[in-house]
C-alpha cells in the first residue's frame, strides 16, 4: 500500500489532498515561495498525527506541519522537490479546560489565536497575546514562531505565555507535557526547547496556556513626536508611571502613516494642524486594575507633563472604544497599506531599546546613501525593541529590480543591527527565508549546538527539512 492509500486510510480520503486540492497550502501568505508535495493530510487529532508521523517516517517522506499559513519567512512551505507531506492542524480545533483557579486554558494546537482569545472573555479572562493575523493564525504556529504581537512589553513573547505542550516527535511519540504548573524544575525544559523551533524539532498538538484577569478599564493615546530618541523619553516617562500597567507601546513614522492614508482614504489621524506632519507617532495603551476614570487621570498627568517637558508635540487620547480601535487600526494597517502600494524589502530586528534612535539614524543614512530614491518605513514594538524597517520601492522601479538589490539591503540593515547586539528576526521566525543569512549572524558554537540538537530529535531530517538550519 502506497503513503497515500495509507494516510487515506488513517484519516479519509477528503482529508488527504493531491492536485489542485492541495495548491492553495503550497504558497506562503506573502506569495514568495510555491512549492510542492506528495499530499496534504488533515488529520483530526492528536493521536491521528502520531499515527501520520509515524507513516511518514516509516517511508522515509518528509514533513511539513502548516497552521493557518500566516507566516512570514516561508517556514510552512515545502521545497519543489514534490517528496513532503504537508500536515494541516486546523482540525485539531477544541478548547480542552479552562481553570479559572490555576487561571490556565489547555487548546488544541488548531485553534485560531481569536478562538482562544474569546474563549478567554468568556470566562472573564484574557489570553494577551494579539496579533493582527489573529483569526487565521493559529496556536501551534504561534508556539512554533514564538509569536510577539503588541503586548509583548507587559506579557511577554508566546514563549512566555505557555507552561506546557503536548508534542508529537519525529519517531510519531508522543510528549504530554500539558502540565499547568509555573515551577517545574525537574530537569531539561523540553517545553522551550519546541517553542520558536518552526517544526523542525516536533509538531505542537497542544498547549497549555496562561490566562489573565480582564483589566477594569483601557485607555489608549495617539502622541505625535519630533523624533524617535523623543519617542525613547516618552517611553521612559511611561514606564516609570504605569509600571505594568503599560501594555503597548509602538511607533510608526509619517511615511507608514501616509501610505495608511492613501491606501484607505476613510481612516484619518486623530490630529488637527501642524500636528498631522510630525515626523513619527507613538501609540499607547494602559489597562488599568481600578477604573476608567483612575487609568484617565494617570495618562493625563503623565501625557501632560510629557508635553510640558517638549517630549510630545500633541496627543490625542481615545474617548470611547470606537476610537480606540480606529487608533489600533491605523498601526495595524501599516503593513497591509504596504503591501497594497507595492511590494518593500522587509526587516524583522531587534536592538537594544536604548539604542533604537541609533539604529535608525545609522539605517537611514546608509540606505539613503546608497540608495537615494528609496524611502524607509519604520514602525513596530518599541516597547519591546523590536524594529520593523522596511525599504520601499523607489518610483519607477520594478519588482524585479527591487528584488535583486535584497540581499546588499539585508546587509546594510541587519549588519547594523548585529553590530549593535541585536537580532535578525526578533518575532516572525528564520523559515527559509532568512536560512542562508543566519550563518553570518550566529557564532559557529551557537550554531553547532542547534545542529546537534536537531541531529539527537531528528536523526533522518524529516521534519520541516531546510527551515532555521540548512540541509
Amino acid at each position: 500500500m502506497s503513503l497515500i492509500q495509507s494516510l487515506r486510510t488513517l484519516v479519509g480520503d477528503d482529508h488527504v489532498l493531491t492536485g489542485e486540492q492541495a495548491s492553495p497550502y503550497l504558497v506562503d501568505w506573502r506569495q514568495r515561495y510555491k512549492g510542492a508535495a506528495l499530499c496534504v493530510v488533515r488529520p483530526g487529532s492528536p493521536e491521528e498525527v502520531a499515527s501520520v508521523v509515524k507513516l511518514c517516517a516509516e517511508s522515509g517522506a518528509p514533513i511539513v506541519p502548516q497552521g493557518g499559513n500566516t507566516g512570514l519567512c516561508g517556514g510552512a512551505t515545502p521545497d519543489a522537490s514534490g517528496d513532503a507531506v504537508v500536515l494541516v492542524l486546523t482540525r485539531l480545533n477544541s478548547i480542552r479546560a479552562i481553570d479559572l483557579d490555576n487561571d490556565t486554558i489547555t487548546v488544541d494546537a488548531g485553534c485560531t489565536l481569536q478562538q482562544v482569545q474569546e474563549a478567554a472573555k468568556a470566562v472573564n479572562r484574557i489570553f494577551p497575546l494579539s496579533l493582527a493575523a489573529e483569526g487565521t493564525c493559529t496556536i501551534g504556529g504561534n508556539l512554533a514562531t514564538n509569536a510577539g504581537g503588541t503586548q509583548v512589553l507587559r506579557y511577554g513573547n508566546a514563549r512566555d505565555l505557555a507552561l506546557g505542550l503536548e508534542v508529537v516527535v519525529a519517531s510519531g511519540e508522543t510528549w504530554h507535557g500539558l502540565r499547568g504548573l509555573r515551577k517545574d524544575n525537574t530537569g531539561y525544559d523540553l517545553r522551550n526547547l519546541f517553542i520558536g523551533s518552526e517544526g523542525t524539532l516536533g509538531i505542537i498538538t497542544g498547549a497549555t496556556l496562561k490566562l489573565y484577569p480582564t483589566p477594569a478599564a483601557q485607555r489608549t493615546a495617539v502622541l505625535a513626536l519630533e523624533s524617535v530618541e523623543h519617542a525613547i523619553r516618552l517611553l521612559g516617562h511611561a514606564r516609570a508611571a504605569f509600571s505594568a500597567s503599560l501594555t503597548a507601546f509602538e511607533v510608526m513614522s509619517d511615511e507608514g502613516l501616509r501610505k495608511v492614508l492613501a491606501c484607505y482614504p476613510q481612516q484619518r489621524l486623530p490630529f488637527d494642524g501642524s500636528s498631522k506632519d510630525a515626523p513619527y507617532f507613538a501609540l499607547l495603551e494602559l489597562s488599568d486594575s481600578e477604573s476608567a476614570e483612575h487609568a484617565q487621570e494617570r495618562l493625563e498627568t503623565v501625557l501632560g507633563t510629557a508635553i510640558e517637558d517638549g517630549v510630545v508635540l500633541d496627543v490625542v487620547v481615545a474617548e470611547s472604544l470606537a476610537q480606540s480601535k480606529a487608533m489600533w487600526h491605523l498601526r495595524e494597517s501599516v503593513p497591509l497599506a504596504e503591501a497594497e502600494a507595492g511590494k518593500s524589502i522587509k526587516h524583522d530586528v531587534s536592538v537594544p531599546i536604548s539604542l533604537i534612535p541609533q539604529f535608525v539614524q545609522q539605517a537611514n543614512e546608509a540606505i539613503a546613501g546608497r540608495f537615494p530614491e528609496m524611502t524607509t518605513i519604520v514602525f513596530g514594538h518599541l516597547g519591546d525593541g523590536n524594529v520593523h524597517y522596511n525599504v520601499c520601492r523607489a518610483a519607477g522601479q520594478s519588482v524585479d529590480e527591487l528584488v535583486a538589490l535584497t540581499s546588499e539591503v539585508y546587509g546594510i540593515v541587519h549588519g547594523i543591527a548585529a553590530e549593535m547586539g541585536g537580532s535578525i528576526s526578533a518575532e516572525h521566525g528564520i523559515g527559509q527565508h532568512k536560512v542562508k543569512e543566519l550563518p553570518q549572524y550566529k557564532s559557529a558554537v551557537e550554531l553547532d549546538l542547534m545542529a546537534r540538537i536537531k541531529k539527537a530529535l531528528d536523526p533522518a531530517d524529516l521534519l520541516n527539512p531546510g527551515k532555521v538550519l540548512s540541509r
